[in-house]
C-alpha cells in the first residue's frame, strides 16, 4: 500500500428505479437513475476500525467488513464517518452508495497513484449488495450510484444507449446473467419527485418474498415478464424524450407491482396525492414501505400534495453524477 493522505473522502448517489424492480432479479429488462442525494464517507486514522463512533460490526456493517477485507486488509484502522440526505431502507439505493462511496476512498487509500476503475468498483458493490442480501442481488443500484446517469439492465445487449459491462451472479435460484448499459436522457423541464414514506422495508425481504410468491406458484413468473415488457416501453419512450408515454409505462408498471404484493397502503396514499400533478407515479425500489415517485413538470405542487398527504418530498433531476473522491 502506497503512502495514503491523512484524510479521505468519496461520495456517490442514491438511485431511483423507474422500471422493472424485482423483474430484473429475474433477468428483466430495468431502469434506474442517479438521483442528486447523495452519501458521503469520509475516512481518518483511527487506533481501530470504527464506523460513526462504533466498532466495524461483520453484521452490522456487512458492506463496509467485505471491501476492507478486499482493499484494506493489512492496513491500518481507519474512522469511517458517514454522512448524506439519502434515507435508509426507503428503496433509494443508500446501501449501493454507502458501498461505492467507501469501495472508492479504500480504492484510493490504497492505491492514490490510481483514479476511480468503476467497473471493477461497480463490481465489488455488486458483491457486497449481493453478501448483505442473501444472494440475490441484481447489479442495478451499485452500477447506477458508480456511474451516473440513467443505467439500463437487461438480459442481452441493447442496441440503445452505450453497453458497458456483464454481471453474473449466482442466486439460490439459479445463475443470471445482466449486460449493463448507460445512457444520456433528453434534457427536458422534467423532474422527479421521490415520497418517502418513513416506513423501513428492507430490500432483502421484499426480495425474499417475491422468490417465495413465484416457488409457490409458477405461473406467476408472466407476471415479472410483463414488468419486463413495460419496462421497455418506458425506456423506448425515455429514450425519445416522450415523457407523457414515460409517465404511463410508470403507471403500468405500479400496477403490476401492486399486482405481486409488494406496495403498501402508505405507498398507495403517496401515490394517489401525487397522480393529480404528474405524469405517472409508481412505487420505487423494493416496496412494503420506502418511496414512490412521480414523474412531474411542477415539482413544487406534486412535492406539496405528497407532504400534505404524510410523506417527505424529495425532488431531482434525472441522471446525476456518480461516485467521486471528494479529497
Amino acid at each position: 500500500m502506497g503512502e495514503g493522505p491523512e484524510l479521505v473522502v468519496a461520495s456517490a448517489p442514491g438511485k431511483c428505479i423507474l422500471f422493472g424492480e424485482h423483474a430484473v432479479v429475474y433477468g428483466q429488462p430495468a431502469v434506474a437513475v442517479a438521483i442528486e442525494q447523495r452519501l458521503t464517507v469520509s475516512m481518518t486514522p483511527a487506533t481501530s476500525w470504527s464506523v460513526d463512533g462504533s466498532a466495524l460490526d461483520e453484521n452490522k456493517h456487512p458492506h463496509i467488513t467485505m471491501l476492507k477485507d478486499i482493499w484494506l486488509h493489512e492496513a491500518p484502522p481507519m474512522a469511517l464517518h458517514i454522512s448524506g440526505d439519502i434515507p435508509r431502507a426507503s428503496g433509494l439505493g443508500s446501501s449501493a452508495a454507502l458501498s461505492s462511496a467507501v469501495g472508492a476512498a479504500m480504492h484510493h487509500l490504497a492505491h492514490p497513484e490510481k483514479g476511480i476503475d468503476r467497473d471493477g468498483l461497480s463490481a465489488l458493490a455488486h458483491r457486497a449488495e449481493a453478501h448483505a442480501q442473501g444472494g440475490r442481488a441484481s447489479p442495478m443500484d451499485a452500477s447506477t450510484s458508480v456511474e451516473g446517469g440513467v443505467v439500463v439492465l437487461s438480459d442481452h445487449k441493447e442496441t440503445i444507449g452505450k453497453w458497458m459491462y456483464t454481471r453474473q451472479l449466482t442466486t439460490p435460484e439459479g445463475k443470471r446473467t445482466w449486460e449493463v448499459h448507460k445512457l444520456t436522457p433528453h434534457h427536458d423541464d422534467i423532474y422527479l419527485v421521490l415520497g418517502n414514506t418513513g416506513v423501513h422495508a428492507p430490500t432483502a425481504k421484499q426480495v425474499t418474498m417475491v422468490a417465495d410468491a413465484l416457488a409457490a406458484d409458477p405461473s406467476r413468473m408472466n407476471e415479472i415478464k410483463a414488468i419486463g415488457t413495460v419496462a421497455r416501453r418506458g425506456l423506448a419512450a425515455l429514450v425519445q424524450g416522450d415523457y407523457e408515454a414515460v409517465g404511463h409505462a410508470m403507471i403500468e408498471n405500479h400496477l403490476l407491482l401492486r399486482n405481486l404484493g409488494v406496495s403498501s397502503p402508505e405507498l398507495e396514499t403517496l401515490i394517489q396525492a401525487a397522480a393529480p400533478s404528474s405524469l405517472g407515479v409508481k412505487l420505487t425500489g423494493a416496496g412494503g414501505g420506502g418511496c414512490m415517485v412521480a414523474l412531474t413538470r411542477d415539482p413544487k405542487q406534486t412535492s406539496e400534495a405528497i407532504e400534505l398527504a404524510g410523506g417527505r418530498a424529495l425532488i431531482s433531476h434525472i441522471g446525476n453524477e456518480g461516485v467521486r473522491l471528494e479529497s
